[in-house]
């Protein structure tokens, strides 16, 4: 990768005040490129703004408050972003997440918030950002996947449904935009420590943390600066011959199996209510 190789362009990160989002939208100022946040907290957006900035001396940083999954949000996004550059060359739509239960403790409207998470705003992203990336020339979308899509991890089916389906989205979209010069890509992350989850067990229960790291050759948890160099380089000219392509960032899980997360389900659900569902029935009500 180029210093001010992305000099001039203009950037759109959805989910923009979270840990991932943040490091992405850095990266991309880093090497020159005009970056316009998206996020639904005013005051986040604002200190992962003045955060880049005060990293990156000169670093033009715009923010658009609303939910990056609402059409007219995006819309207004896009504009924003134009603003700055006169263009849109780069999207990278970070909104996701996921439900850890077992699958018959998930109701139906759980599941469709989780593929509306991690399909539904990807889509919106794209959508919306074509017609101004056709103006400019052209342009790379790089969606934030996972490694769930592509491996199996019980307690998780909302959430491997989801990316499963985004990295479908990018190769379908990448088959139909690359004759308007637009890339679409997605990288995979593993687990990764952001601002954002560290509360979460996953990053507190010394146990778990332990069974995905000796799941993972590289032998650690992922930083966030792992993802956005990944990001950065599918969104840069570097990449100009890449489109349709998922990329594992996770220190080589894929190459092993995915850890258990059945001790999170029973903390957040209850041995009651996991063992019934883990035996095929579902709970008694109350």
């Amino acid at each position: 990768m180029h210093p001010n190789a992305l000099a001039g362009m203009g950037a759109l990160v959805t989910g923009g005040a979270g840990g991932l989002g943040g490091a992405c939208a850095r990266s991309l100022a880093e090497d020159g490129a005009a970056v316009t946040l998206v996020g639904r907290t005013g005051e986040a957006l604002a200190t992962t703004a003045a955060g880049i900035e005060d990293a990156v001396p000169g670093a033009r940083v715009a923010r658009v408050v609303g939910d990056a999954t609402e059409p007219a949000v995006l819309v207004e996004a896009v504009e924003v972003a134009r603003s700055l550059t006169g263009t849109l060359d780069i999207c990278v739509p970070t909104v996701g997440g996921g439900t850890i239960a077992p699958l018959l403790l998930m109701d139906e409207a759980v599941f469709a918030e989780d593929l509306r998470r991690n399909v539904v705003s990807a889509f919106v992203a794209i959508k919306y950002c074509v017609p101004a990336m056709v103006e400019s020339g052209g342009g790379s979308i790089v969606c934030i996947s996972s490694d769930a899509a592509t491996m199996s991890w019980p307690f998780m089916t909302s959430y491997c449904a989801g990316k499963a389906g985004l990295d479908a989205l990018v190769r379908a979209a990448a088959d139909e935009l690359g004759s308007l010069n637009i890339r679409v890509n997605a990288v995979r992350p593993g687990l990764t420590r952001t601002g954002s989850n560290n509360v979460s067990m996953l990053f507190t229960d010394p146990e778990i943390i332990a069974d995905f790291v000796a799941q993972k050759p590289l032998g650690r948890t992922g930083r966030p600066e792992d993802i956005a160099a990944g990001v950065r380089y599918l969104a840069g000219p570097e990449s100009s011959w890449v489109t349709g392509q998922s990329l594992a960032i996770e220190g080589g899980n894929e190459l092993r199996r995915a850890p258990s997360l059945e001790k999170i389900a029973r903390f957040r659900l209850g041995d009651a209510a996991v063992d019934a569902a883990l035996a095929g029935r579902f709970p008694p009500a109350g």
